[in-house]
């Protein structure tokens, strides 16, 4: 286990306190199993996945529970999310704490610039709910630096399955623009290098403005992120898809419609593209009569023959294919290709 890891482990070490969660219902106690079930259930974990689970276990415990009046909590000052389409889940967390109360508490730290003001780890939408109700939020107090404030946010993040993909790659970029070191940004992620190397390069070739429209895209993988993000490295598709955004029909879909409506416009050969394509030209008898059409980019020739000629022209065709590749290999001009 590296020195890091333990040293990251040990700002959370603290007294027992209740499991926290993003969600307003505390997780179930395990069903019991079987000590060779449980063996095997641990040999599936990798360690970096071992590790994490540490660090969450770690950052679960801590302080006495206080209230705090929802309007002096501010947001952690490196956003994790983008403002949610459905409202479903909102709603129905909003009902759950007007019924039974905020079971779960979130995790705050005194404001390091404002006194009497708080920022959040994590629990924006308690935090939301708590202030539309007029209730006071209940909240863990911690002392956190920046680094540590933003890892408890990942972890608590991390395993949710509502992150989608371009929201992970954002906050990646976003620690990193932060001035972290980009160990912040595997430790925030669970990831290896490589996967938070992936992460910000994709963040960083969309412009801001196209994924603030399509938004967190929840059914687009990294695949096709990765995709749409190569397509973005020629200026014309960018503006293709910036056409598309400001279309009046976009706005009104949902966000992974939204996205396939953007990945459709950047899949358009560009201008450019179209340019090059080789332009057709028509082949013609002695007498003038149009026998085929012929289109030829370096070494590809497509050859259509006109529908007037007999059908029979284009087996004789192909029969004389080796013929004529034979003459030309005996030919002057064969010759001088190969100089």
């Amino acid at each position: 286990m590296s020195k890091r890891t333990d040293t990251i482990k040990s700002l959370f070490a603290a007294t027992p306190a209740p499991t926290l969660s993003a969600d307003n219902v505390a997780p179930a106690l395990p069903a019991r199993v079987s000590a060779g079930a449980v063996r095997s259930l641990k040999d599936s974990f990798s360690e970096v996945e071992k590790e994490n689970q540490e660090l969450r276990d770690r950052l679960s415990t801590g302080a006495a529970i206080i209230e705090i009046d929802p309007a002096l909590v501010d947001a952690s000052p490196v956003s994790d999310r983008f403002q949610e389409d459905d409202t479903t889940s909102y709603e129905a967390l909003k009902r759950s704490i007007a019924q039974s109360g905020q079971e779960v508490p979130i995790l705050v730290r005194a404001h390091p610039a404002t006194a009497g003001r708080y920022q959040s780890a994590y629990g924006h939408r308690r935090v939301r709910v708590a202030r539309e109700l007029g209730i006071p939020v209940k909240a863990i107090l911690r002392s956190l630096a920046d680094e540590e404030l933003i890892v408890a946010q990942g972890l608590e993040n991390a395993p949710r399955e509502d992150l989608s993909f371009i929201e992970r790659a954002i906050f990646a970029m976003r620690i990193e623009d932060a001035g972290h070191k980009r160990s912040i940004v595997q430790d925030a992620l669970a990831v290896d290098r490589a996967e938070a190397s992936k992460l910000i390069s994709v963040a960083r070739a969309i412009p801001h403005d196209v994924v603030n429209a399509i938004g967190k895209a929840p059914k687009a993988g990294r695949g096709r992120w990765q995709t749409f993000a190569d397509l973005l490295g020629d200026a014309s598709t960018i503006e293709r898809v910036r056409t598309a955004i400001a279309d009046s029909s976009f706005a009104i879909r949902d966000s992974d419609a939204r996205f396939l409506a953007a990945f459709s416009a950047a899949s358009q050969p560009s201008a450019k593209q179209e340019s090059r394509r080789p332009q057709p030209t028509s082949l013609l008898a002695a007498d003038g009569r149009r026998i085929a059409e012929i289109s030829q980019a370096e070494r590809e020739l497509k050859l259509s023959i006109d529908k007037n000629v007999p059908a029979s022209f284009a087996d004789y065709l192909v029969k004389q294919i080796p013929h004529l590749f034979d003459a030309f290999s005996a030919s002057d001009e064969s010759r001088g290709s190969e100089a």
